[in-house]
């Protein structure tokens, strides 16, 4: 006399695409957390592609003579928001950029791997400003230096930040931020296709012919 419960000889055996996924999601459980190595690469990543880009539109602007060698006060306020702008677009692709090889090295919890790119960047940011004040190299912020745009005497007002220069850099801690996160997604989602892709249901689930 058999003494398994009713329930569990009725209990419905899970499908190939059931099994799968509650494969992946005990391998997010466990695997998911903040990779900080992969993060780190991707943070040099993003680094690369924003600099790289920086000096490729510098050169086509100079190219095209987009760029004045010098910027009067109405010409700053002209070419500011076009410069304002695609200076958020490069920075939001080299994030993307570096935050899809975080979420491809780590495999799980892309947004994760996002966010840590983006950490990354506020503690390397930290520590350069603490290095330039202890050693007097730098007196102030200079954005326009950093990306190489001719904004001098647009963002500092008598050594204060002016209101733009202060959206521009909520703007940059923004933009940085969604363009990791939406790359460690990407590079997340590559890996849940490979899984759905390579993998085949076993020869049980396959209908007979």
């Amino acid at each position: 006399m058999t003494t398994v419960p009713d329930a569990e000889r009725t209990q419905p055996v899970p499908t190939f695409k059931q099994a799968r996924s509650h494969v992946t999601s005990e391998q997010t459980r466990r695997l998911g957390g903040i990779r900080w190595g992969s993060a780190f690469f991707g943070w040099v990543a993003a680094m690369g592609m924003v600099t790289l880009l920086s000096a490729l539109l510098t050169a086509a602007g100079a190219a095209l003579g987009l760029v004045p060698p010098t910027v009067d006060a109405t010409t700053l306020q002209t070419m500011g928001v076009a410069g304002a702008a695609a200076m958020l677009a490069i920075i939001f692709v080299g994030f993307y950029c570096g935050g899809y090889v975080a979420g491809r090295m780590a495999r799980f919890a892309g947004a994760r791997q996002g966010v840590a790119v983006w950490l990354w960047t506020l503690f390397v940011a930290v520590i350069g400003a603490v290095v330039a004040t202890l050693s007097g190299a730098v007196t102030g912020p200079r954005l326009d230096e950093l990306f190489r745009l001719p904004l001098n005497g647009g963002l500092m007002n008598g050594g204060v930040i002016s209101a733009g220069a202060a959206a521009l850099a909520v703007g940059v801690l923004v933009v940085t931020l969604l363009g990791a996160v939406f790359g460690g997604l990407a590079g997340m989602r590559y890996h849940r296709r490979i899984d759905r892709d390579l993998v085949a249901p076993p020869a049980a689930d396959s209908p007979t012919g």
